[in-house]
């Protein structure tokens, strides 16, 4: 989709939804902030959702949606989130559910949910086990296979939307061979089963997403057609792996949608708010906060760009950018938020207030974008697996070599280009040729320092220098990652592989990965965003804070860029549009 379209779709649902601070809009925060309250679950708020068919952006054309660019859908569910992650959740968990049917089904299949999605029906993802979590191999539900069918039993727990879904996606047992050909994927229609075979297990209370059905299922030998099982006998976990890539890549909307609303009401307070005889917003120490917060999050719309863009432009290398997205985005962000808490002060914890009580709804609800899907450490032990490919890749692959990567890379950060035809199937589990987000920095350094060199403007000229300086560093620390990984395998043996120490590599890799997404974006995508987009102190603040994951001690602004950042950070605030590089118009107030 052009940027054009892209714009104008996003904002056409902008208008749609209308002011969140006006209680008679259709997704006003007082009702998401009393549903919330209840902890009931919002049937009118997704119905509103449904009836603009934001859905169907999320399911294939071919078989009857309207999904063309995963990036759509993205951008899509970030601006419900915005307003209500909890709703979005939802509508995602149903998307997530249905594509193990598109990764593996037959066509037939596909038409079938499809239609049945657009017809209002709701899907459940039944992958984990109360006594197992995120390890797949140990889980317990079996299918044993009789004639035309399986019967399945077992239990699935801690399950959004379980209890409300019409059907339950369950990734189940059917082969005893103890390796990853055991496992199978089923689609289980609960209108299809016997009165009583399917029990639901009882709600589970959540510190964020209150609203939201997370229960269970449990099956006692309820009989499954053939016809319901998604793809072959023993593709279920290659099937599940690949729906998690999807899935640990667009969660990333929730956070960045939270954020967005928490960031927009602290401005809203900080512009107006005087203590100690000047505006909060004037403090030079708020400023920076809020400036640093800003930076992250644009920072995170960077990684997120990368990443959703990669699972079309970039398949072979979903292995390694989902998890780092996985990790990444919501663990920075949920340190952004307890930073934006200091600038709020007390406001935060006002439940009821008519324009603050949504800042602690979001606080909660972003973390959902944590453990969903995998959390912290399953995403971070993917990337420690792959580490050391990654890093012999960024090292050792010569410059004449690099160029069918960087023409991938050029296709993932250019908002502008267009797509490949989304095919989840093409995923691959583990990048063979390392990360190429790293393995194409040296081109895109060199790329924006002839942006710098062009440039008008001296102080941009001087800060898209300074942050070429700081992606050179980047590249710098990987050569050292690399020979720390090389001591640690000789130090540790067979053993480095689970160590401690190889899992804060990984940690300092992905902010390395995030550097280098910003670099890219503002390469690839500079023509084609509005002003003020591409900035150069917005760029060196980005860089900055991933630089500080790193090395806390070695800040690379000053007071004259923090200054700069928040007079575009103030420029989007006063104008009403989201915080990222697309900058759509929204329908927002000031307190």
């Amino acid at each position: 989709m052009t940027v054009e379209k892209m714009v104008a779709l996003n904002e056409e649902l902008e208008r749609y939804l209308g002011d969140p601070h006006d209680p008679e809009s259709p997704m006003s925060f007082a009702k998401i902030l009393d549903l919330d309250e209840r902890e009931e679950f919002p049937f009118e708020l997704v119905g509103v959702l449904q009836r603009w068919r934001l859905h169907e952006y999320c399911l294939p054309a071919e078989w009857g949606g309207r999904a063309g660019d995963v990036e759509v859908g993205f951008n899509l569910l970030r601006l419900a989130a915005r307003r209500d992650p909890t709703s979005a959740t939802t509508l995602m968990l149903t998307d997530l559910a249905f594509m193990p049917a598109w990764i593996a089904g037959t066509e037939e299949q596909r038409r079938y949910f499809v239609q049945a999605i657009n017809n209002g029906v709701r899907m459940a993802w039944g992958l984990s086990e109360r006594r197992h979590g995120s390890d797949l191999l140990s889980n317990e539900m079996r299918a044993e296979k009789v004639e035309g069918g399986y019967l399945l039993t077992g239990e699935k727990y801690l399950i959004g939307n379980a209890t409300v879904a019409d059907v339950v996606s369950v990734h189940a047992r059917t082969g005893e061979r103890g390796g990853p050909g055991d496992w199978s994927i089923f689609a289980v229609e609960k209108r299809k089963a016997p009165a009583g075979a399917i029990v639901e297990l009882p709600n589970e209370r959540l510190h964020g997403l209150r609203a939201l059905d997370m229960s269970g299922i449990r099956l006692e030998k309820l009989f499954v057609p053939d016809e319901n099982r998604l793809g072959k006998e023993g593709q279920g976990l290659e099937i599940a792996l690949k729906s998690a890539q999807v899935a640990r890549t667009t969660i990333s909307s929730m956070a960045l949608g939270a954020v967005d609303t928490a960031l927009r009401v602290t401005l809203d307070f900080v512009v107006e708010r005087e203590i100690f005889g000047r505006k909060v917003a004037d403090i030079p120490y708020s400023r920076r906060q809020l400036a640093e917060c800003f930076a992250d999050l644009l920072l995170a719309d960077a990684v997120a760009t990368g990443a959703v863009r990669g699972l079309q432009a970039n398949p072979g290398q979903a292995g390694v950018f989902s998890s780092i997205t996985k990790y990444f985005v919501p663990t920075s962000l949920e340190r952004t938020m307890a930073q934006l808490s200091i600038v709020l002060g007390a406001r935060l914890y006002l439940r009821s207030h008519p324009h603050y009580g949504i800042y602690q709804k979001m606080l909660r609800d972003v973390l959902v974008a944590i453990f969903g899907d995998g959390n912290t450490v399953v995403n971070l032990k993917n990337i420690a697996s792959q580490l050391d490919t990654i890093l012999t890749a960024a090292v050792e692959t010569p410059a004449d070599a690099r160029g069918p990567a960087e023409q991938r890379v050029a296709t993932q950060f250019g908002v502008d280009v267009e797509l490949p035809e989304w095919r989840p199937a093409d995923q691959t589990l583990f990048s063979r040729g390392g990360d190429e987000t790293l393995l194409a920095l040296p081109t895109s350094v060199k790329a924006l320092r002839a942006l710098a060199d062009a440039h008008p403007d001296d102080a941009q000229r001087s800060w898209f220098h300074r942050s070429a300086d700081v992606a050179d560093r980047v590249l710098s620390e990987v050569d050292r990652l690399r020979t720390e990984l090389t001591e640690l395998k000789t130090l540790m043996g067979r053993d480095f592989s689970s160590s401690a120490e190889i899992f804060r590599l990984a940690e300092r890799y992905c902010a390395l990965h995030a550097a280098a997404a910003a670099v890219h974006l503002v390469v690839h995508s500079g023509a084609a965003l509005p002003d003020p987009f591409p900035d150069g102190a917005v760029l060196l603040l980005c860089l900055e804070r991933a630089w500080r994951q790193v090395d806390p001690t070695r800040p690379v602004t000053d007071a004259a860029a923090v200054d700069r950042v928040v007079e575009v950070l103030y420029g989007l605030h006063r104008d009403h549009r989201l915080f990222s590089h697309w900058q759509f118009q929204l329908r927002a107030s000031g307190e």
